[in-house]
């Protein structure tokens, strides 16, 4: 059975669009909130301050409940935190993102936890601090990075294509890295996800191993059209996918299932590392077969560039 890409683009491009403008809805919503103001959750990372990840040591009293999300809240606005981020992981765990705070303010604020909510296991303590700059140079750093990788594949493209190939070529990796940001901007909404440093790298893994899947399809595509210089552009393009499907879908699996095992046992500063780069790879594969081929075929349709050299016409033998 063949993959008919061509006949059903619009399904595909409609599919796209759906996903995209959810992610860009969430975006929106995320920058009115004013707990967050940035279209994703911004972690400690890129805005600065203090980060307590707590655990309630459960071989002491006071286990026995979960933790209580509004205590915590007027716990943090007796000591003037109220602006802080709170998030309440696996019902005794606890994660407060605030303001910069020294070591006094540290220690008062853990002590005014415990005396209310539980002793917390010390092991599994994390106190974390970064400055406001470092934030902003780290998040300049990660978008010059990426758009330095683009610039980087348009030119690669160009010399190894033609412009047109370099361009969808583009548009599938905007696809990708759009949708993977606007599923993140709905994790941050939904389930206080927020994103750090290796989100970036995450994004930048993604658009090589997008841009590697694209290359083989229209690595196939000019060879077809070489071959068969008089055969539509509609035929070559589906013709190229089935031949490099097996191989796409063989590799992007692999791909997937370690990147599974990470996100389910990998720990959780790696959780949501392995779970944008799953989002990534798999929009990566679905890019490369169902848009950028689908795109170019459509631009060469409607520049008069669906056939590279018409057959000549038979001659008539009674002339």
């Amino acid at each position: 059975m063949k993959l008919r890409v061509i006949k059903q683009r619009s399904l595909w491009w409609t599919i796209s669009i759906a996903i995209i403008l959810s992610g860009l809805v969430a975006m929106g919503i995320s920058w009115t909130r004013p707990d967050i103001r940035a279209p994703l959750r911004p972690g400690l990372d890129f805005v600065g301050g203090t980060r307590l990840q707590l655990e309630l040591d459960c071989n002491q009293p006071g286990c026995d409940n979960p933790i209580d999300l509004g205590e915590v809240r007027d716990i943090l606005n007796e000591q003037g935190l109220g602006n802080s981020s709170i998030q309440v992981v696996d019902q005794h765990g606890l994660s407060v993102r605030t303001s910069a705070l020294n070591v006094d303010q540290r220690g008062q604020l853990v002590n005014a936890l415990q005396e209310r909510i539980g002793q917390f296991d010390a092991g599994a303590t994390q106190i974390d601090t970064v400055g406001p700059v470092v934030g902003r140079q780290l998040f300049q750093s990660g978008l010059l990075s990426l758009l330095v990788s683009f610039v980087g594949i348009t030119l690669y493209m160009t010399i190894r294509f033609q412009l047109d190939y370099a361009l969808f070529a583009i548009v599938a990796l905007f696809h990708d890295v759009l949708i993977t940001v606007g599923m993140f901007s709905i994790l941050g909404l939904v389930a206080g996800v927020e994103v750090d440093s290796l989100f970036i790298v995450a994004l930048l893994t993604i658009v090589g191993f997008s841009v590697n899947d694209t290359v083989v399809i229209y690595d196939r595509i000019r060879e077809t059209i070489q071959l068969h210089p008089d055969r539509h552009i509609n035929e070559i393009v589906d013709g190229a996918v089935n031949q490099t499907l097996t191989r796409s879908i063989n590799t992007t699996l692999t791909v997937l299932l370690t990147l599974t095992a990470i996100f389910l046992f990998g720990g959780e500063t790696l959780k949501y590392f392995a779970l944008a780069l799953i989002i990534g790879f798999t929009m990566g594969a679905y890019s490369s077969i169902f848009i950028a081929s689908t795109l170019l075929a459509l631009w060469r349709e409607r520049t008069g560039q669906a056939i590279a050299i018409p057959a000549a016409d038979p001659i008539d033998a009674d002339a």
